[in-house]
Parts: C-alpha cells; structure tokens; sequence
C-alpha cells in the first residue's frame, strides 16, 4: 500500500504553492485591499510579461542552460516591431512577425553558439545581453517610440469577468503555459528536453540529438521573448528602448522559485507561472503595506537563494 509520503507530489512541485498561500494569507490580513479582484486582476498584469519570458527561460533551464539576454532582447522585439509600424508605416500583422523573428533570431545565434562552438549559455547569453542592448538603442536612436498601431495596444485591454476586469494579456500568458505544460508532458518532443537536461550523454547514446534539441530550445525561447515584446507593447502603449534591464533576473527569478532545478531535467512549467505571481505578490502586498522598494528586492534575493539552497539540498539527498 502506497504511503501517503509517496502519494504526495515532490516539495519542489509543492513548494510555489505554499509560498504563493502563504504570501496571499498574509497580506490579505495586513491590507484589506490585497484581496479585490482588481488588485489581483492588476497583479497578473504586472507578471504577465515576466511571465511569457520565463516560459522560454524554463526550456533552457531545463536543458542545463541559462539565458541572461531574455529581457534585452525582448526590449528589441518591441522596439523592431513599434518602429516598423509607427515610422515605417508596416502593417500591424507583419510589424508584428518581424519583432518576433528578430528575437528568434537572437534565439538562433545563442542556440548556435551553446551547441557548434560549445561555449558555456552564461557566457553567450551576458555577450548577447550587451548586443541586444546597443542594437536596441541605435536602432530606436534611445528614443521612445509612440503612436502605436490599436492592435499591438490590443492585448493591454480588459474584459469583464465575474465583475472584475481581466486583461486580454493575461488570458493569452495562461493559454501559453498551459499548451508548453502539455507538449512537455505529452509529446515525445518535450520529454526530450527533460531527457537532455538529465544527462546529454545518455541521451545522445540512444539516438537523440541533443545538440538539435538545445538549439530548438534557444529559438522556441526567443519566440516567447517575441510575444513577451508585443505585451509589454500592449501593456504600456509605446516601444521603450531603456526596458528589460531587469527582466532577465526577474524571469529567471520565477524559474527558481517556481521548482525548476538550475542543474537542468527537472521541473513542471506551471511551477514558472506560480513563481512570477509569487513575485507579483509580494511586490504588490508590499507596496499595499508602504514597504519601501529596496525591501521587495531584498526579500526577493532572500527567496531565490533559499530555493536554490532546497534545490541543492534534495539533489544531495536523492544520491
């Protein structure tokens, strides 16, 4: 008979939702305006760009690897896909597909050098990081760019629901996770990444390329950095040169959190969604509360080791 132990999901797997319960119980007795349906609503908001770029950082991370240049190069989405439209006069659709093929694009050249040169993602992905950042400023001139075409401001809209209003954005991040957790989970494809991030050499051994994987996994990545573009586009109406100076740690942040081992092949994708809201919570209860900023990213800090510490904690204790 299957003890209860052995029925219970892994502590990495559970342990987003009991900081996610835990942060909710508290501030829902510390401010009475934490648990409106428009603040909630308005947190999801916050997080849904983090949100779609930690979907890509989770796949690399899953490989064994790191991308450090999510959030530069999903400024330059915005800023190709905003520029073209509003200076250039493209059509929204096509503008659109070009911001998004310029950040697969940065997918493909990480991609290629992790798997044919064989250098190390953290070091790739801090050069990339530095690349992005200059194109993204000689491209726009450092200069913000409006007038914005209505439907890449689309996604920043509300709908009623249940008499709180929802942003179209945050049903398109919960769309998005759900179909990765199911090609993860289902489909020979995804449970290769798994398979890669366990042990390469196993799995080059039984026929699987691994390189092909990883370099499938660095563009998928850079198409969720794509569409991270088009809503932070929607979120704020203008293509801002100066943003993703911080949403790279803030992505990688909610992997971390969310249960996903840094050492690669374990971890569940909605684990990343509940580690950004987990952040979200905690930033926005803060604030709630009058918490000075500096406080929010020590406290934040002080999550990310501890879930690291755990991480290393049941590798040692699985050997």
């Amino acid at each position: 008979m299957e003890t209860l132990k052995n029925k219970l999901p892994p502590i990495g797997q559970l342990g987003p939702f009991i900081a996610l319960a835990i942060a909710c119980a508290f501030f829902s007795f510390t401010t009475d305006r934490f648990f409106s349906g428009e603040n909630l609503s308005l947190i999801l908001q916050q997080v849904m760009v983090v949100g779609v770029i930690a979907i890509g950082q989770t796949l690399i991370i899953l490989t064994a690897g790191i991308d450090l240049s999510c959030g530069m190069v999903m400024a330059l989405g915005s800023i190709v896909m905003t520029k073209l439209a509003a200076d250039l006069g493209m059509p929204a659709p096509l503008a659109i597909l070009c911001g998004v093929g310029a950040t697969a694009a940065f997918g493909l050249l990480n991609g290629l050098l992790v798997t044919r040169i064989k250098l190390p993602p953290f070091i790739v992905t801090l050069g990339t990081f530095n690349i992005a950042f200059a194109v993204t400023q000689l491209y726009s001139d450092a200069q913000t760019i409006t007038d914005v075409p209505p439907m890449m401001t689309w996604l920043g809209g509300t709908f009623a629901l249940g008499g709180t209003n929802v942003a179209y954005g945050t049903v398109l991040m919960i769309a998005l996770y759900a179909g990765v957790w199911f090609w993860l989970r289902e489909t020979a494809a995804g449970r290769h990444v798994y398979a890669v991030g366990n042990n390469p050499e196993a799995t080059r051994l039984v026929g699987i390329p691994t390189d092909r994987v990883i370099l499938g996994v660095y563009v998928l990545a850079g198409v969720f950095y794509g569409i991270a573009s088009l809503l932070a586009v929607a979120r704020t109406g203008v293509g801002d040169p100066n943003a993703g100076q911080t949403e790279n740690l803030d992505a990688i942040t909610a992997v971390v959190l969310g249960g996903t081992s840094l050492f690669g092949g374990r971890g569940v994708i909605v684990g990343s969604l509940i580690g950004a809201i987990v952040v979200g919570v905690l930033r926005n209860g803060l604030t709630l509360m009058g918490v000075s900023s500096v406080y929010q990213v020590l406290i934040t800090g002080i999550l990310v080791i501890l879930a690291v510490t755990v991480d290393q904690l049941s590798r040692k204790g699985s050997r």
